[in-house]
């Protein structure tokens, strides 16, 4: 009888509680169990320790020369590959809103991935043939795709985009994929349709450009050729044109899926991620799916998640953790062992700046992470996973995250930079450098904090070992100062702040309370003891702005710290830009060195 009750019970409980991790009804898996704070920009999380957020483009619509030549604010959708000792990265954008006209896809490139050149155009605002007018109910043209690049079999680099009509370009409202070859000199070659919607009745006669087969470039349609028939590669198309001649092999009915990303198992299994939490998997390369399923341990909206194995022959997933659609933040990882079983969530990029220009959808945070996709070129000795997103649907960003992705940290700090060359990678520091503040270690080796942004900050973060009591001692230098103070937190594993020593104005205050002065040029020791309930520096004792257990972080912060945007921020509420956010402020510079922690 127990036996018959026990198949009973298991016959009525849905599939999804009886998942086995690594199975088709839960390919992969977190067990961490940290939730994100809602009201924290951070989220509440450890960091990735040594990542290193930069900034591509900075949107700016009164200056466009400085940006990307033509002043658009929506900036979105990046996708990124390396090749050939460059790193490439794809966007898009629209002059002012998501979906809405004109909108063309942009590429930009680096020879270290820290540094980017100025974007140019790679598919141009699209002009329909003389005699071809909008099919209703659409009134423009737009790009919209979730793959950049292709590295062929033969050696040949494709950049792809997909364009389409506004307000929809999916289904009835795409035209096609499009595809240009990237020469090693960086020019491109000519744009070709390489495949049409099968939703739609475009062709050679009735669109832009000739389709692929015309060219007589026979290396470029053997790479054409080769996309088509990746099974795996192409499935990331599967948004714009779910393919109604039978094109892809995933079935998915209900068009559940969106913005495929992939990678191989330890056990040689291909996932497939998708936004919402949903995953897939296949055991014969994409020739065949399961059915997708919605994944419980990966909480998030529709922000995309990124999954790949790692240089170090490890795993990570990047997403954000929250299923609020407009409110995209923070952007954090999760790493494996075999791509099954994932834990150790770290923030990547923690930071919400204010969004500078309002736009239709234009959602707050990181948001739409992508990597370099699995079989493609990598940089060589590189021990980084590398991450582009954009932030605010304004900026478009790229992260390099140390490896082997850790959270925490063990053994004492003493950090002096002085055999980092200058302008180097700083290792075991988490760097956010937008490109009016820039951080770097100078040539003296110190690290270098300046800031020229009216509306962000740079910041540097150094995680030390969990404690309850440390003595935290480094030399400070103020060069220039402007209108913002310096500020340096020492937080808890999820952020909160236990002390806050503020400069400003040549008063130094701590937690509030006037603690010293300082003059400009003036070279200082800085030395904290934090005691588990009071912080000294100083004749100064004060009482923590906040109980915790431990404390485990630095942080250095060229301005205030902020919570704002938050996530009751309305976000499409019409709004002028924000006053003089296209003009760089008198830029504020600060040196530290000799950080030791004990």
């Amino acid at each position: 009888m127990k036996h018959l009750f026990c198949l009973f019970f298991s016959v009525l409980l849905p599939v999804s509680t009886l998942a086995q991790s690594g199975s088709t009804a839960e390919p992969v898996t977190y067990i961490g169990g940290e939730i994100c704070n809602p009201r924290l920009h951070e989220g509440g999380f450890r960091y990735a320790i040594g990542t290193e957020n930069i900034q591509v483009m900075r949107a700016n619509r009164s200056h466009p020369v400085i940006a990307d030549d033509y002043g658009w604010t929506y900036n979105h959708a990046p996708n990124m590959t390396y090749w050939n000792g460059k790193f490439y990265l794809e966007y898009l954008s629209n002059p002012v809103d998501e979906h809405q006209p004109p909108g063309h896809t942009l590429m930009v490139t680096s020879t270290d991935g820290r540094h980017w050149e100025k974007p140019v155009v790679a598919f141009p605002v699209y002009k329909a043939p003389q005699g071809v007018s909008f099919p209703k109910p659409y009134y423009g043209y737009i790009m919209h795709q979730r793959m950049g690049f292709y590295q062929a079999p033969n050696g040949k680099l494709l950049i792809v985009a997909f364009y389409g009509h506004s307000y929809d370009p999916f289904k009835e409202g795409g035209i096609g994929r499009v595809a240009r070859e990237v020469k090693k000199d960086g020019t491109l070659g000519p744009i070709y349709f390489i495949r049409y919607s099968s939703h739609a009745s475009w062709n050679a006669g009735n669109t832009a450009y000739p389709f692929f087969t015309s060219s007589k470039d026979q290396g470029f349609k053997a790479a054409c050729r080769a996309l088509l028939n990746d099974k795996l590669k192409t499935l990331q198309w599967i948004d714009e044109d779910r393919g109604l001649d039978g094109f892809y092999s995933l079935k998915d009915s209900i068009n559940r899926v969106q913005a495929t990303s992939y990678f191989h198992r330890k056990d040689g299994k291909v996932v497939a991620l998708w936004k919402w939490s949903y995953a897939a998997l296949s055991a014969d390369e994409g020739q065949s799916w399961s059915t997708p399923v919605r994944v419980p341990s990966l909480i998030m909206a529709g922000g995309k998640q990124w999954g790949q194995r790692t240089a170090d022959g490890r795993y990570a997933i990047s997403y954000n953790p929250i299923e609020t659609q407009p409110y995209r933040y923070p952007l954090v990882t999760i790493s494996s062992n075999d791509g099954i079983v994932f834990d150790s969530i770290g923030v990547v990029h923690g930071e919400v700046p204010p969004r500078r220009f309002m736009g239709e959808n234009k959602d707050f945070g990181p948001c739409y992470v992508r990597g370099i996709t699995e079989g493609e070129q990598t940089p060589p000795n590189d021990n980084n996973m590398w991450l582009c997103y954009s932030v605010n649907k304004e900026d478009i960003w790229v992260s390099r995250v140390q490896l082997p992705i850790r959270t925490t940290w063990q053994g004492p700090v003493n950090d002096n930079f002085d055999n980092i060359e200058p302008n180097a990678v700083i290792p075991n520091w988490n760097i956010y450098r937008p490109q009016w503040c820039p951080v770097f270690i100078n040539k003296d080796h110190r690290l270098c904090l300046s800031d020229s942004d009216p509306y962000d900050y740079a910041r540097a973060i150094r995680v030390f070992e969990n404690t309850k009591e440390a003595t935290i001692s480094f030399n400070l230098g103020v060069e220039k100062e402007n209108n913002e103070p310096f500020e340096v937190d020492v937080t808890d594993r999820h952020g909160e702040r236990v002390a806050v020593l503020r400069f400003h104005e040549g008063l130094i205050t701590l937690n509030g309370q006037a603690c010293g002065t300082y003059g400009p040029t003036l070279w200082m020791t800085i030395k904290l003891h934090l005691d588990g309930q009071s912080v000294s520096y100083g004749s100064t004792t004060v009482p923590y702005l906040h109980a915790v257990k431990g404390i485990e972080r630095i942080s250095f912060r060229t301005g205030e710290y902020r919570n704002l945007p938050d996530r009751n921020t309305p976000n499409q509420t019409p709004a002028p830009p924000l006053p003089g956010c296209d003009e760089p402020l008198k830029a504020a510079t600060y040196l530290i060195d000799n950080l030791v922690i004990q």
